[in-house]
């Protein structure tokens, strides 16, 4: 009832076949619709008015695929049969060495068996990046990519380098991000790198060029902010495990997320603007 007085109709009236919602999603994600809904809503003279645009803050998490391990199989169909009847039969992957390189979901193809840190399980899954401004902590700019290990990275410089800017800015970023190539290409495209650095056994990509300045330190203090955008998607949006399968479709609903994540907290910073 809700629907049909959402849509405008009313009670008797014949209700399309469910085969329309298909074919308009496929054409809301050919047509970047998500993506425009994004740049419309930080377009908008009151809320580009919030924005800094000097000062970023970028990181990456983990989105599960909604696709189990157990379709996790060899490309070459080589794998022994499960054990047992049903389409949920045991598998023993005991022994068995497994690599997206050899292997693919049969479930989700584009999902990608990922290991976050060491002595955590892998799983199959995306990742999602966001970008955010440092005044109010909005968020500016977010992709969806494979889980990889330099995922983070690319998707950080590309993101940056989309950002209009007519003097050198900063991005603060975790320890993740210090890497010598990563920073070289920060500093080639005008932007400080304000990285965590990473001293485990190695040298850090962040010398004293960059720390002894006060920026640096405030950089890492408000870099911590991006963990609060990306708990609402998790948690209040349910985005910790994706409802559908494939890069695009996923991409498309963070996207979508992140939209309304800014639009929930657009309304009091507006205010206080005011």
């Amino acid at each position: 009832m809700l629907f049909r007085w959402f849509i405008g109709l009313s009670m008797d009236a014949p209700v399309w076949d469910v085969t329309v919602f298909t074919k308009n999603r496929e054409r809301l994600l050919e047509g970047d619709v998500a993506v425009g809904f994004l740049l419309a809503v930080m377009g908008d003279p009151a809320v580009s008015g919030l924005l800094s645009t000097e000062h970023f803050s970028v990181d990456g998490t983990l989105i599960d695929a909604w696709a189990s391990i157990k379709s996790f199989r060899r490309k070459d169909g080589a794998d022994e049969p499960p054990a047992g009847p049903g389409r949920n039969a045991e598998r023993n992957f005991h022994g068995e060495t497994r690599s997206n390189d050899t292997h693919a979901s049969t479930t989700d193809p584009d999902a990608r068996l990922y290991r976050k840190s060491k002595g955590q399980p892998a799983r199959l899954c995306y990742m999602g990046h966001l970008l955010i401004e440092n005044r109010h902590g909005l968020i500016v700019d977010t992709r969806t990519t494979h889980a990889t290990g330099r995922a983070e990275r690319e998707a950080a410089e590309e993101m940056i380098a989309a950002r209009p800017h007519t003097r050198r800015c900063s991005l603060g970023a975790d320890k993740a991000y210090d890497t010598a190539e990563h920073v070289a290409r920060l500093r080639a495209l005008g932007v400080t790198p304000h990285v965590a650095q990473n001293t485990a056994g190695r040298r850090s990509a962040i010398d004293g060029r960059t720390t002894r300045h006060p920026g640096y330190a405030i950089s890492q203090r408000l870099r911590k902010r991006i963990e609060e955008p990306f708990g609402w998607i998790k948690a209040a949006a349910g985005l910790r495990k994706t409802r559908h399968r494939g890069l695009k479709r996923v991409g498309w609903m963070m996207t979508l997320t992140v939209a309304a994540c800014n639009l929930v907290r657009l309304p009091k910073l507006l205010a206080v603007a005011t």
